[in-house]
């Protein structure tokens, strides 16, 4: 028995916002000292760095589990299964439903019990629940979702990757710009082995022992900002660095425990964080192997989409399954992976056969 994906669907938020947007914000520095450039130079670096342009944030009635659930919807359809056969709901998601202009993050009752009363679904069999694993938060459901289909569980489970970071960020601070809102979701049913198509192998990992706090909640780098209010902040440095490390180790370790070789892979879905980070950590990873990456291996959106976190994968792959990227397309057979790394510190990879 293997596992495959049948069907893929994604949610791009209509509200675009550009680097201009933020000409007139007023940047600080962690310990609220005044940042050292004016903001035109600021946006110019930040983009050299990140390759973001712009990000999609969420229209103001809508929150996390709302856009989960078109994310699901497309999924299933894609699919033709019938919703009242799916065995789990996967929600990986960091910050729960939070409401325009709401400090405060819901996640009573789970998001994956939202999604599924959206879905209308009846079957009390289909058991939905939430996963926290940053950044790699999808990935970590597809494995969880493999293991229990090969444990026959399950036959058919629905893995979401939905997070809505501009109601977490502090404006104030210049890794605001990166982050943004999205969707993603795929069907992961029961197939047989013998077609070959499915996940061929994986790798998890947590490092915690120094690194747990490179991604956390904080205070506001505005020194006059309200105490009791946290934001997502980061050690920017500190991540690129660890991951540049450790991701291509872990990607290494997924591949050769797959049996394929890395002639074999056509397209590496990695986690849209940091345009710079990701062509480096692609470039260490081939380098692992003796080579330089193939032209057009790594398909991105960070540019236009900017980093939703769980979603940037699911999305990034059904974007191209769909066609709507140029210059990328799968076909029948293709080896692939997904990989990424966040908040934990966490990193995963899968291999997959399409």
């Amino acid at each position: 028995m293997n596992c495959k994906i049948t069907g893929t669907g994604s949610y791009i938020p209509n509200v675009v916002t550009k680097n201009a947007d933020f000409d007139q914000h007023k940047f600080f520095n962690l310990d609220g000292s005044n940042f050292p450039h004016d903001n035109e130079t600021t946006i110019r670096k930040f983009k050299a760095i990140t390759g973001i342009e712009e990000r999609r944030y969420l229209d103001e009635n809508l929150t996390t589990s709302d856009i989960a659930v078109i994310a699901s919807q497309k999924a299933i359809e894609s699919s033709g299964i019938d919703p009242e056969t799916l065995d789990y709901i996967i929600v990986a998601h960091n910050y729960g439903d939070v409401k325009s202009k709401s400090i405060q993050s819901d996640t009573v009752p789970s998001l994956a019990t939202r999604v599924k009363a959206h879905l209308r679904i009846k079957n009390p069999k289909c058991v939905g629940y939430d996963l926290l694993f940053g950044c790699p938060g999808w990935i970590e459901g597809m494995i969880q979702a493999q293991a229990f289909i090969k444990a026959g569980i399950a036959k058919k489970c629905l893995i979401i990757g939905a997070e809505a970071l501009s109601r977490v960020v502090d404006k104030h601070d210049r890794d605001s710009m990166i982050f943004s809102d999205g969707a993603g979701a795929v069907i992961l049913e029961a197939t047989d082995a013998e077609s070959g198509s499915g996940i061929l192998s994986h790798e998890s990992a947590t490092y915690s022992f120094q690194e747990s706090e490179y991604i956390y909640f904080g205070k506001s780098n505005h020194s006059d900002a309200p105490e009791d209010i946290r934001y997502i902040k980061m050690h920017g440095r500190k991540i690129y660095e660890f991951a540049l490390v450790n991701v291509p180790k872990a990607m290494k370790e997924c591949l050769e425990n797959s049996g394929k070789s890395i002639k074999d892979l056509k397209k590496i879905f990695i986690h849209q964080a940091n345009e710079k980070m990701d062509h480096a950590i692609i470039q260490r990873f081939y380098k692992l192997h003796g080579m330089t990456p193939p032209e057009n291996v790594m398909p991105m959106t960070i540019h236009e989409l900017g980093n939703s976190s769980v979603a940037t994968v699911p999305t990034l792959f059904d974007l191209v399954q769909r066609g709507k990227i140029d210059n990328q397309k799968l076909e029948k057979g293709d080896v692939v992976m997904f990989a990424s790394v966040g908040a934990g510190m966490n990193i995963n990879a899968i291999t997959y056969q399409i």
